[in-house]
């Protein structure tokens, strides 16, 4: 099959599974995965990579993304979202209270995820854990936001803009402002309209062909990226060295490059340990 990126605009009420179910079915072909997941209850942007560019999932996991979601203040719910039962209740806090706690969220935080996520805990997805009755102990792990804004309070319904790094819970978010404001607080809908920078504009609601990994998709991604000769794509191919290569090029100070011979994306490397390493070749 296509080796590629689909820029898929999840709907509400599906999970990211059942969306790429739709993508496999139209492909003809189970090789589809897609890199970050959304709640079901959310919507927007899924990155979807096809056939051998599945390879390149974890320079696509770990991107920066932005989001627009509403928070309902007033009462918290198990799963911190829409489809969850009710577990407490405050009162509605004021709008002077709700900026001053989002100011406590910026830059480098300790959050802790929702019990009902996919984190996986000895072994075992968190909310598979909390659905048979044994909910655990969520540890907190640093994340960064990088913006976080209050675009609109129309009580008991606050907007919220986030830019935030991989691995951020904007249910956490919504809990922990609200708690943070002297209240109680889930979130209510969530709109992911960028990844790195890839953005939901250029996204579509039903499969679209694959997108060849070139070098504006790698650029989008924020990796820096190189040709090679001929004779270099043939010793990459056979997992030669890479130190005689990288040692001529300009962007050996990165930790994580590209490598392309002419418009065909070949390889992904990495810096480990000061010596050069292929995170996965793709010819």
């Amino acid at each position: 099959m296509q080796s590629g990126l689909i820029l898929l605009n999840k709907k509400p009420g599906v999970t990211s599974f059942e969306a790429l179910g739709e993508v496999k079915r139209a492909l003809g072909s189970g090789k589809v995965g897609h890199a970050g997941t959304l709640d079901k209850f959310a919507q927007g942007l899924l990155t979807v990579l096809t056939g051998r560019a599945l390879r390149l999932s974890p320079w696509f996991s770990h991107c920066d993304k932005q989001y627009r979601g509403r928070i309902h203040f007033g009462a918290e719910t198990d799963t911190l979202d829409p489809e969850g039962d009710v577990i407490a209740e405050a009162e509605i806090p004021s709008r002077e209270k709700v900026e001053w706690a989002i100011q406590m969220f910026k830059g480098q935080i300790m959050q802790k995820p929702p019990v009902f996520s996919a984190i996986h805990v000895n072994g075992q997805r968190a909310s598979k854990l909390a659905r048979s009755g044994e909910p655990p102990e969520m540890k907190e792990r640093e994340v960064t936001i990088y913006k976080l804004e209050l675009e609109s309070w129309q009580p008991p319904f606050a907007d919220i803009f986030v830019h935030c790094s991989s691995g951020t819970y904007i249910r956490s978010m919504a809990r922990d402002i609200a708690l943070e404001a002297g209240s109680r607080a889930h979130l209510c809908s969530l709109l992911r309209t960028q990844i790195a920078g890839f953005k939901l504009e250029a996204a579509f609601e039903t499969v679209d062909n694959p997108r060849p990994i070139d070098k504006t998709v790698i650029a989008a991604l924020g990796l820096p990226w190189f040709e090679v000769t001929p004779l270099e794509a043939k010793n990459i191919f056979h997992g030669k060295p890479l130190a005689p290569i990288m040692e001529k090029k300009p962007l050996s100070s990165h930790n994580a490059i590209a490598i392309f011979s002419g418009e065909t994306l070949i390889a992904v490397v990495e810096r480990i340990d000061d010596a050069w390493k292929y995170g996965c070749v793709l010819i």
